[in-house]
């Protein structure tokens, strides 16, 4: 079953910034952005805005939480004819020191999610491919921002992130913890598509004790976030 044999192709904005934050969506439609093209589920609407950032037609969205209903929204995206998308969110991290929004950019994922494997051959990762990271350090080196580029852990179940888990994801690598990176990474790549992402680094899930660290009640990062996706989606 095609997506593009339900979703009618429309006039999107072919770069489409991908953001958890409700509230910057929200202040970004309290500012003017419109609705491009609207996809449903049993959750209710899931709209594409379109803004105008830096004289440029931009697509903003909320990808949906967790790999199945992200992927799906990704694949509806890709059909009304969006095609480079930077996403923007938060992640856990798995190593105590890292501090509460310091940026990462992630070059590969842990598979330890269901979606990828519909989408890919098994492996035990998927890769962001390399010209999308280099666009994005790119753009975030001209802002002078810090961040780190590594591998992030995509997990179905945020409950069983277990200490003998989280110990053998950090001996692999892995600096974060979320749950829609290898979904998302594994459609662009079945699709063809060009897709990276920026994760800031919120709740400390790295010892026995988990620590929300407020990551979410953190509006300034988050907003300087969804600014850095735009720029770094506008020059893929």
């Amino acid at each position: 079953m095609e997506p593009s044999r339900l979703v009618r192709r429309e006039d999107v904005p072919e770069r489409c910034v991908a953001c958890f934050f409700a509230e910057v969506i929200d202040d970004l439609v309290a500012g003017g952005a419109r609705i491009a093209a609207n996809r449903k589920s049993e959750m209710g609407d899931h709209p594409i805005y379109e803004i105008q950032f830096q004289g440029q037609r931009l697509g903003v969205t909320h990808p949906g939480l967790g790999g199945p209903l992200a992927a799906g929204m990704l694949e509806e995206a890709i059909a009304l004819g969006c095609n480079r998308f930077i996403v923007c969110g938060g992640a856990g991290v798995l190593q105590k020191d890292v501090a509460v929004g310091h940026l990462i950019v992630p070059t590969s994922a842990v598979r330890d999610e269901g979606t990828s494997y519909h989408y890919l051959a098994p492996a035990r990762e998927v890769q962001t491919r390399a010209d999308v990271v280099r666009t994005i350090t790119r753009v975030l080196d001209a802002e002078h921002v810090h961040y780190a580029c590594a591998k992030t852990w995509t997990t179905d179940a945020y409950y069983r992130e277990t200490a003998g888990k989280i110990a053998r994801r950090r001996a692999e690598g892995c600096v974060t913890v979320e749950m829609e990176a290898a979904s998302l990474l594994a459609v662009a790549e079945f699709r063809g598509v060009a897709l990276g992402q920026i994760l800031y680094c919120g709740d400390d899930c790295s010892g026995t004790a988990w620590d929300s660290r407020q990551w979410n009640t953190r509006k300034d990062i988050r907003r300087r976030l969804f600014d850095l996706a735009a720029k770094a989606c506008l020059a893929l």
